[in-house]
Order: structure tokens, then sequence, then C-alpha cells
């Protein structure tokens, strides 16, 4: 572990609802969540406003709309979500060519190997510049923790939310952790609390104080052994910028069963095609293709193929899904479908060695009947969704509040407006369009924030030395927060 806390992880706060929450004028301070509306859904993110009524994520919807009727319940907007993210990540590349993300709104970056930070007081300073122009390009805020390690910095974030920046000094670890609870280590999870719990063991410094004789014989070899490294807060890991993707994958649940065969059948092949999408997006191939199956009782079965060599050839990925869905027995009815490919290359193969069987021309009146069930996702009558962007002719832009009966709420606003009119509209007015989302952030000074520029598009400004550094530590506009160094447990916070 090193010796300055150049270590950062960046979390952004509730970001999917606090997206929407900057996109919507109406719902900013009140209670949002974003997740699957059906009855089967799961909330993806909750609020900051409705988590004080118990609401989290993972949380079944249903059990969510009883413990905040009166929130609003959106689906996520995907699109917009990676869009942001993307300038996120581009700012961390800013501060260093080791950024590791772990999801749209999350990642450590290694400060030291960019020469953004050397000491406490540097780190500190880049973790402030970030969080404010995280601010000015998106809008949005995020919590940062610095640390001279990985579990250490994501500790230090977890306590600077909402909306902070903690800092963890070398050398005062050991008195930081001891009173946690031993689920605040990484790895630590109900299992394995419970497990110490009945050993007496429920703060980090009681683990510590067990000795690694003990944890291995309660834990395991491989699992004791870490644990006990982590309660003395060692914690080698490096910041590891790119991580290879295993596999691509896709899936539905549905809100009800699916019992037709034909039905499944034919969903299995829209899940095809969307996972090849993903694939080629993503520039691969894939040697095998795996098939997932969760029936009416929630047993779930996968079945994979594996073809001689890997491929992005929708019509190959269909046909193997299908031969893979004809061993599942799905009588009783299915809940969830999908379709992956793992094995992945950077390369097709361009013979005949990877194509499957070839589909019996008898088959063929099948594909129809996909392009049928595809076209009923999206019926003639249209099916508005709350959360979703519109546009009208006449009142402009704004998002779908519910619907039903023929008719559809609309609310009138956008992120630089104030809180909009409400209409209601028929869903087959012909004025009313679906949109794509606005800019959270307008007129923005900031290079990042001006659609299609990313970091590597412009040069990027030499780091400073701690000297330079030092002389410009009081030039940060006035609206960048302020700090604090607390002299219990070494740390230092700092929050707007």
């Amino acid at each position: 572990m090193r010796n300055a806390p150049t270590i950062l992880h960046l979390d952004m706060d509730a970001f999917y609802a606090s997206v929407e929450q900057a996109s919507k004028p109406s719902l900013r301070g009140k209670a949002v969540v974003v997740g699957g509306l059906g009855p089967r859904g799961v909330v993806a993110t909750a609020s900051y406003e409705a988590r004080v009524f118990g609401v989290h994520s993972a949380m079944p919807m249903a059990q969510a709309r009883r413990l905040a009727p009166n929130a609003a319940y959106l689906v996520p907007r995907f699109a917009l979500y990676r869009a942001i993210s993307e300038q996120v990540m581009a700012l961390l590349r800013e501060l260093s060519p080791l950024v590791e993300p772990l999801s749209l709104d999350e990642a450590f970056v290694d400060l030291e190997a960019g020469a953004t930070a050397w000491d406490k007081e540097s780190a500190r300073l880049a973790g402030i510049k970030l969080r404010a122009d995280i601010r000015a390009v998106t809008g949005l805020t995020g919590s940062v923790g610095l640390a001279a390690s990985k579990m250490l910095a994501k500790i230090a974030s977890e306590q600077a939310k909402p909306d902070g920046l903690v800092l963890i000094e070398p050398g005062s670890e050991r008195a930081l952790l001891g009173p946690m609870p031993v689920r605040t280590l990484p790895g630590v999870g109900p299992a394995t609390g419970d497990h110490l719990r009945r050993a007496g063991i429920t703060t980090v410094e009681e683990l510590a104080e067990a000795g690694e004789d003990e944890l291995v014989r309660l834990l395991g070899k491989a699992h004791g052994h870490a644990l006990y490294a982590m309660a003395l807060a060692q914690d080698e890991r490096p910041v590891v910028a790119e991580r290879e993707a295993k596999s691509v994958s896709v899936e539905d649940t549905y809100d009800v069963d699916i019992h037709d065969r034909l039905r499944i059948g034919l969903e299995v092949q829209r899940l095809a095609d969307r996972c090849v999408g993903r694939l080629r997006g993503a520039g691969l191939s894939g040697r095998t293709i795996v098939l997932k199956v969760r029936r009416y009782d929630f047993s779930t079965l996968t079945r994979s193929e594996t073809l001689r060599g890997p491929t992005d050839d929708p019509a190959v990925v269909r046909e193997a899904a299908a031969r893979l869905l004809d061993s599942v027995d799905t009588t009783g009815g299915v809940r969830l479908l999908g379709v992956g490919v793992s094995g992945l290359a950077d390369y097709t193969q361009e013979d005949l060695f990877a194509q499957a069987v070839p589909v019996p021309v008898a088959e063929e009146p099948e594909k129809g009947a996909a392009e049928a069930v595809e076209e009923r996702a999206e019926p003639v009558e249209r099916h508005w969704r709350a959360g979703q962007d519109v546009r009208h002719a006449e009142y402009g832009h704004g998002w779908v509040q519910g619907s039903g009966l023929g008719r559809v709420t609309v609310r009138f606003e956008t992120p630089q407006s104030p809180p909009g009119r409400v209409r209601t509209l028929f869903v087959e007015d012909p004025a009313l369009e679906s949109a794509e989302p606005l800019p959270l952030v307008a007129d923005s000074a900031h290079p990042l924030a001006r659609p299609g520029q990313s970091g590597s598009d412009r040069q990027r400004t030499p780091p400073r030395t701690p000297e330079e550094n030092h002389g410009q530590a009081s030039s940060d506009p006035a609206s960048l927060p302020k700090s604090w160094s607390g002299t219990e447990g070494g740390g230092a916070t700092s929050r707007p």
C-alpha cells in the first residue's frame, strides 16, 4: 500500500434518480424511484428523498410503492445515463490514464499515475476540482473518497455521501476501521457477517484481534487470509484501466408468465438479435451461445452450445439459441428469458466452420411471425411509459407522467425551465411524438459539456509541479466547496 492518499474512488449520488431530477424540474427535491414498473419490476435507484421511506436498490417495485405511494415511478433511460457516464469518465481520464470503471456511476482512479497528486494536499485539491467539474459538465453531484488503497478509498466515498469528499490519511487507517462493522469490508455479505457474529466478531477491530488462524478456521484459507489483511487495512490491489469483457448478454423479465411455446421461441429469436446488436456494437464476436430460462417456479436453467469459431452472425446465434430452447421444458410457463454470447474475440471466423445447421425452408414462416411480434411490442395505438421524453407540436418538450384509458398525461418542461404545466392528451394525438433527452446543462463553458467532445479531443493540460499547485491553491473559483481537516481519525472532509 502506498504512502500517499492518491487512490480516488468516485460514486455518483443516486445516479439514475439524480439524472431524472436534473432533467425534470418538477421532481427536484421529491421522492423518485427508477426501475421496472411491471408487477415483477425491481428498483434500480431511489433518490435520497425516497430512501427516507425505506426504498432501496434491488427492492421489489411493489414493495417500494407500498412504502412510498406518492413517489414518482419512472422507467430507466439507459441511453441518457450512458451518455452522462461517458462525460464523467472523460473527466476522470483527464486526471490519470489509470481509470477503472466499476459501473456507469462508479470508478477508481490512480492519481499518482497521472502525476495529478503526490501527497495529501494535492490529492484533496484534485478531488475538489473533480467534483466541481462534474457539477459544471453534468449538473450532478458525486461523492469522492481518497486513500492509499482501493478498499479504503471506497469506504471513504461511502462516508462522503451524499455530495462530499473524505480523505483518509495514511497512518490513520487502523484507528478509522476499528469501530466499523465487519460488513464494511468488501467480501463480507450477510451470510459471512452472520457467521462472524455467531463467533462473537462484529467489528473490524474484533476481526483483527481474532487473528489470521482463527479467521482461516472460520472462513477457509483464501477468505480468512484476505479478510485478515483487510482488517489490518492492507490492500495491494492496483487500479486496472481495462477490464476484458467475458460475455455479452440480454434478458427480459415478463409481467405475465409466457406459456405459448411459439411465443417463447419468437422471444428467444428477438433476444438473440438484440444480443448480436450489442456484440457488433462492441466490435466483438463469440464462440459460445448461452440460453437462460427462468421458469414459473423460479427455477433457472442455463444451456450452452460452443461453435467451431467465433461469430457475430445473427442467423447463427438465432439458430443456436433455438436448438438450445428445444432441450428446455417450458411447461408451466416462463417468467424470464435471456440469450448471451461468451468466448469473445475481436474477429469473426470467415468460413463455414462457425455456421450452425441451416434452418429448413419449412420453418421460414417463423421469421415473419417474429417480425409480427416485434411490431406488437410497439403497437399502433402507441404505449407511453412513465418518464419517457416526448415532444408536442404546440406545447414543446415534456415527459410522460402516466397513461391509460386512451389518454396520456404529460408534464411539459425542460431541464432549464421552471416546473411545467401538466396536460392530458389522447394517446393517438398526432402532434405528440417520442423525443430525445435534452442536455442537463446548457451553455456550459466547460469543453466536455459540448456535445461530441471528449477528453481525448483536446490537448491535455500538463501536470503541475507541487510548487505550482501550492502557488495556485488559493485561486480556485469561489463556488468550490471549502474543506476542513478532521482531528479524529486523521481524516479530512469536504462538503458543500
